[in-house]
């Protein structure tokens, strides 16, 4: 992790720490939305098919809730991962191959060569992985904030939305740290898809498994984790963060 960003800021400088932030930066708003919106929706879907209210889902709904989430929200995640990939990955090739010309170094760049060679499936290049990813992540991820959450409110005898900030937080953070825990193997499959060329007749994996099978034979089960501890480093703090928010937003919304 240390060397890797004393080469980023070497090659590119601090900006370089910055590459492909604006793809997220925006696009994050919109996934976020459909985030907590399919959430949200799934909740009270299945509340009502049940006949209860919403605080008295039971804990399985709340897992069931954060599958479905995770299916829809891929849609609008997959493309905002793939212009970022595309993006940081362009150094990295022109540095391994001083031959190299970068065919773009912008998200507005990334966005027209996707169109132009693969139509409107362009954005979608890794959309099987997300989805293969999201849906239990996200099932364990926003499950076991809500389980967490409920069970924190009966042992302090109150409601969800009473329990203390630090619950909310350790709630939210080990939440995330389960996403990561439990899929993280798969985000590097997804991750070497979307970074993979968007020339088909140029790309180094055929598919899902082609990739998986790669993978492996390049470094065992060590390559599907390489990158681990930085991002285990991050997962709880920044989901801690945005759960938290989220929470007491919507708190404030309904009140």
């Amino acid at each position: 992790m240390v060397d890797c960003a004393k080469k980023t800021v070497q090659w590119e400088g601090l900006g370089g720490l910055y590459k492909g932030v604006t793809s997220p930066l925006v696009g994050q708003m919109f996934f976020r939305a459909s985030l907590f919106s399919a959430f949200g929706a799934t909740k009270r879907w299945i509340a009502e098919s049940k006949g209860v209210g919403l605080g008295e889902l039971e804990v399985a709904d709340f897992y069931k809730a954060g599958a479905v989430t995770g299916l829809v929200a891929s849609f609008t995640e997959s493309p905002i991962d793939f212009f970022k990939s595309q993006i940081q990955v362009q150094k990295v090739r022109e540095r391994s191959n001083p031959g190299y010309k970068p065919s773009f170094t912008t998200v507005g760049g990334a966005v027209r060569s996707a169109f132009s060679h693969n139509g409107v499936r362009g954005p979608y290049q890794g959309l099987s992985a997300t989805v293969l990813r999201n849906v239990p992540a996200n099932c364990v991820y926003l499950g076991t904030f809500e389980m967490l959450k409920q069970t924190a409110a009966e042992r302090y005898a109150c409601k969800p939305t009473e329990l203390p900030a630090w619950v909310v937080l350790a709630s939210a953070g080990f939440g995330g740290l389960c996403f990561w825990a439990t899929t993280y193997p798969i985000d590097q499959i997804k991750s070497a898809l979307m970074c993979d060329s968007i020339e088909k007749s140029q790309r180094t994996y055929s598919g899902f498994m082609d990739a998986a099978r790669k993978l492996y034979a390049s470094g065992g089960i060590k390559r599907f984790y390489v990158g681990f501890t930085p991002c285990i480093i991050r997962a709880a703090p920044a989901n801690a963060t945005m759960l938290y928010t989220v929470d007491k937003v919507i708190h404030m919304l309904s009140t």
